[in-house]
């Protein structure tokens, strides 16, 4: 089942159960959704307006470029799913079949490559809400930095569902690769979030 068709309530329910999935890189996907949306919320608030006439055309390009990360983060909830169970089931291979390292060292890569490419897409969030932040509509600006936080958390979910899978990783030249590339999103785009969130926060004092 594809649960970002499920409501909100069946969404949370199911995530709080054994289930396997969704787990932290879907809920990680829908939260990075939800923070390219309030982005997205304040350029919809922007444009027609004559105050920002000068930025609108800026704007509206923003904002299509966000309604593409919107749909992209929430496939990614399907996604994580489907690339995380053939790990789970490799977890189920015995220990004494001498084909179970190999199969649970290309399971692990798969799996991380979901997270991996939500924190991409949050980072692409990011920029584009820091742009909605300092030249949006200033009626709206707290959703440019609530956009802020959201993809920061989404972001630092994600990473630490790449983390757990890196970790046991035979291959540690592929696991500090990718701990690496993630290590340099974190760096830099939560920095990037902090920025939003105090510029928005300094309006209000």
């Amino acid at each position: 089942m594809d649960m970002t068709l499920a409501s909100c309530r069946e969404f949370v329910t199911v995530l709080a159960s054994d289930a396997p999935a969704p787990g932290g890189g879907g809920a990680a996907a829908l939260v990075g959704a939800i923070g390219t949306a309030l982005g997205n919320m304040v350029g919809s608030l922007t444009v027609g307006k004559k105050k920002y006439a000068a930025v609108e055309e800026e704007i509206i390009a923003l904002k299509k470029k966000c309604d593409d990360l919107q749909k992209q983060l929430l496939d990614q909830v399907e996604a994580d799913e489907v690339n995380f169970l053939p790990l789970a089931k490799a977890y189920g291979i015995p220990k004494d079949d001498p084909n179970r390292d190999k199969v649970l060292e290309e399971a692990t890569i798969i799996a991380c490559s979901t997270p991996m490419r939500i924190m991409e897409l949050c980072c692409e969030a990011i920029e584009a809400v820091s742009v909605f932040a300092a030249k949006g509509s200033r009626l709206a600006v707290s959703d440019a930095g609530c956009g802020a936080v959201c993809c920061k958390a989404a972001l630092q979910a994600a990473s630490l569902n790449v983390f757990i899978n890196t970790k046991s990783l035979k291959n540690r030249e592929v696991a500090e690769e990718m701990n690496a590339k993630a290590n340099g999103m974190l760096d830099k785009y939560c920095a990037m979030a902090d920025e939003i969130f105090a510029s928005v926060r300094a309006n209000f004092f």
